[in-house]
């Protein structure tokens, strides 16, 4: 009998330590896609951001228009002009770049530096830059696009009005639209560093994930359709159809 109560004694001691062991091991890529993961939040934010833009009665056309001749997307769903640092809230956002027809899994990125000519205030805006060549998607994807410097960006039309535009942005590797009204400063945005975000995309995909790998469909993530089914000409469609 007395054996028996302190087995039970050392199980009901040990299950404690064995249940902190389990809640402290690193998640796996299976676990990082649960709904409340921080990276599938900023996958669906980025979703609406989107479906926001283009279904935008004034902005769905240019929006739409942009992303039918574009290579590749980022879409930052709340961008902070305060917030241009590692890890820094609004600073995160998603790459996908065009497969074929439809577009690749979301690589996680981060932005950093204080510029961009932003004027969204604290209070954050969502800005899409359609990436417009190879060229600047093989930058983005690096890590080494300095927009501004040696990746072009143009403002195209913001805001509930259609206002502002830079003239002529044909030529241009990015072209940057949002929603929020004066979200650009002036007709150029400079000094902004875009690279991949390492821990968030081995959070996804799992250890040892490249940008590379992600864009070349290295990962099957039915979690993210949502966001790749927004992107697709179905928008513009439903946009046109108003």
């Amino acid at each position: 009998m007395r054996k028996a109560l302190l087995a039970t004694a050392l199980i009901m001691g040990i299950a404690p330590v064995l249940s902190a062991c389990q809640n402290n091991a690193p998640a796996s890529p299976a676990q990082a896609q649960a709904p409340d993961s921080e990276q599938q939040q900023l996958i669906e934010k980025a979703r609406l951001t989107v479906d926001q833009l283009r279904g935008d009665q004034n902005l769905g056309g240019p929006v739409n228009d942009a992303l039918s001749k574009s290579r590749g997307v980022l879409v930052f769903p709340n961008l902070i002009k305060a917030g241009f640092f590692f890890g820094g809230a609004g600073g995160q956002g998603v790459l996908l770049v065009r497969q074929g027809q439809g577009w690749s899994d979301p690589v996680f990125v981060y932005a950093a530096d204080a510029s961009f000519g932003l004027q969204i205030g604290a209070e954050g805006g969502q800005v899409l830059f359609a990436v417009m060549n190879d060229g600047a998607v093989r930058k983005l994807l690096n890590g080494n696009a300095d927009l501004g410097g040696d990746v072009s960006v143009a403002v195209g039309p913001w805001g509930g009005g259609v206002q502002g535009a830079t003239t002529p942005n044909v030529g241009a590797d990015l072209l940057a639209y949002s929603l929020q009204q004066g979200a650009f400063a002036g007709a150029a945005i400079k000094g902004g560093v875009v690279a991949p975000r390492k821990e968030f995309n081995e959070a996804y995909y799992g250890a040892g994930a490249t940008p590379d790998q992600i864009i070349r469909a290295a990962y099957n993530r039915p979690a993210d359709r949502g966001l790749r089914v927004a992107l697709s000409d179905g928008g513009g469609r439903r946009t046109s159809a108003r």
